[in-house]
């Protein structure tokens, strides 16, 4: 019998809704101005109904964490506890930082090591290091709230930077050897998925009511 997981990150910009079934990913992705509170639901709509799945067949649900915006991590959240409680369903949340390294290494594969890093505002960056290979998205250094000058140094001199903490680049590559850098990558739902199936596989999920958001703006290094 197949397992399924639906996956929603809206943590950024965009908002995006992904169908993991046994490996195979369907995904709708739009970015945007932040219309992801009017969007979410339509899009898992779209997407149950184009693999014919119903919320009853799923095994679990899964969503974007954070770190991100404040609103688009609230409206992930919420979305998914309430789908979560209606069907009785478990949760992975997945580190939106890590689903952003793992888009940027299907975008670059030859770049396995990732910086994903955000603007988080106010002069700071939400920064993450992993080494990604095939579905997986190894932690290198830790999900935190950094200033830019102050980056931990993760060592290697072949590191990909990805995500709108780009904007920061210059302090960054003071501390860290960047190889490449892409600006456009974002976080994707499908990525959120993939991350999320060994951990169902594994039985390592939560209920609806532990679904939590990670913001770490009250955990600033």
């Amino acid at each position: 019998m197949a397992t399924r997981i639906l996956a929603i990150e809206t943590a950024t910009d965009a908002c995006s809704v992904a169908l993991w079934q046994d490996g195979r990913v369907l995904e709708r992705f739009e970015p945007g101005a932040r219309r992801q509170t009017e969007r979410v639901l339509p899009l898992v709509d779209a997407v149950l109904a184009e693999a014919g799945v119903r919320l009853a067949d799923l095994d679990a649900l899964a969503f974007g964490r954070g770190p991100g915006a404040f609103t688009g991590v609230r409206v992930a959240t919420s979305v998914i506890q309430g789908l979560a409680f209606a069907c009785d369903l478990p949760v992975a949340p997945i580190s939106t930082l890590a689903a952003c390294a793992l888009a940027a290494f299907d975008a670059h594969p030859g770049h396995p090591r990732v910086i994903a890093a955000f603007d988080a505002r106010m002069g700071e960056l939400y920064l993450g290091a992993y080494h990604c290979q095939g579905d997986e998205a190894r932690v290198v250094l830790e999900d935190g709230l950094f200033d830019p000058e102050k980056v931990p140094e993760p060592g290697g001199d072949d590191w990909l930077l990805a995500g709108s903490g780009v904007a920061y680049e210059e302090a960054i590559r003071a501390r860290i050897r960047v190889a490449a850098v892409d600006i456009g990558v974002t976080p994707r739902a499908g990525a959120v998925a993939r991350l999320a199936a060994p951990l169902v596989a594994r039985g390592l999920t939560v209920p609806a009511e532990q679904a939590q958001p990670v913001y770490l703006r009250d955990k600033v290094v």
